[in-house]
């Protein structure tokens, strides 16, 4: 399969503070979650808890599936500056986001 055929999963692991941590999950579930996938975009969404020792936050991994690389590009470009600024706006400094790419080579 060529690369610009193959999925992309646009992976963004966040940090969240601990007093912030309730809030912020039914946020994401309730509304930022719903909100991405409703940009047309993805085809796929979860979110997980990632497991570990925790220092002052609890850490999440939101997953979300796309059909090629052109697809996230334009994600990007029109509908991420918004949702993200809307993110900022509500929780700041309480969440901490790593942004991670990743290119399906093949699923089982």
């Amino acid at each position: 399969m060529s690369e610009e055929k193959m999925q992309i999963i646009y992976n963004v692991t966040i940090s969240v503070d601990v007093e912030k941590s309730e809030e912020w999950l039914a946020w994401m579930k309730e509304v930022h979650i719903p909100d991405v996938m409703n940009s047309g975009f993805f085809i796929e969404s979860k979110i997980s808890k990632v497991i570990g020792h925790e220092e002052g936050g609890k850490t999440f991994a939101v997953q979300y599936l796309c059909e090629n690389m052109a697809t996230y590009e334009q994600y990007q470009t029109e509908a991420a500056p918004a949702l993200q600024e809307h993110h900022t706006k509500l929780f700041g400094t309480k969440t901490a986001a790593f942004r991670t790419i990743l290119r399906v080579h093949q699923s089982f």
